[in-house]
């Protein structure tokens, strides 16, 4: 269900918010352009209150807790609302709590190593990251011979520039989208800004899937 959404959105909204009122309007814009699967990074203070309100706000919202490392804060995301989790890496200790969480939980992989112990634990939708200083287009298309039956989703270093080189990869149906609202953009509410990127990056979907 998760991936099949994830796999229609194509990218995944990766968003840092400090406070609610940052929030609410972040999550009319992704809305108005039909972003409906979001990822709110557990890096502030106010990330789960933040992801609280936007499941009791936006019920057509699918909502992520990202940068989750360890399984306090799993538990705390699927508490607050998140419908899935995502982490930058895996510990043994992370792996095991996911498996057995409420909610899907997507570990962080880097080499094939970790992408095989993942595996391991039953895992076969994993976030590469981070994608652009590991290897980008070319490690996931290497991997995609010997541990074919896994998808990916490349975090880090992906751009309007390069996204289509990985959403072109068998592996990969969808690729997390860090630029589109950047800190600075949010800080000083400049809506606006955020919106010309959503609407750049919906044309270029659309001629991506044409």
């Amino acid at each position: 269900m998760l991936l099949a959404k994830l796999d229609r959105q194509k990218i995944l909204p990766v968003l840092v918010l400090e406070s609610q009122e940052q929030a609410l309007p972040l999550a009319e814009c992704m809305l108005e352009f039909d972003f409906r699967v979001l990822e709110i990074t557990l890096r502030t203070a106010n990330a789960l209150d933040i992801i609280h309100l936007l499941h009791e706000r936006y019920p057509e919202l699918t909502l992520g807790a990202g940068t989750v490392l360890c399984a306090t804060q799993l538990k705390q995301a699927a508490q607050a609302g998140a419908d899935f989790a995502v982490s930058p890496g895996a510990t043994e200790a992370l792996l095991m709590a996911g498996g057995q969480s409420e909610i899907n939980f997507i570990p962080g992989v880097m080499t094939p190593s970790e992408v095989m112990r993942a595996r391991e634990y039953g895992f076969r939708f994993q976030k590469f990251f981070p994608a652009g200083v590991a290897g980008g287009v070319a490690m996931l298309k290497a991997m995609s011979g010997p541990l074919s039956e896994l998808n990916f989703c490349p975090t880090g270093g992906i751009s309007l520039n390069n996204m289509r080189d990985y959403l072109q990869l068998g592996n990969v149906p969808v690729a997390g989208g860090t630029w589109l609202a950047p800190s600075n953009c949010i800080r000083q509410r400049d809506w606006e800004a955020i919106r010309q990127n959503l609407a750049l990056l919906q044309q270029h979907l659309d001629e991506f899937r044409t």
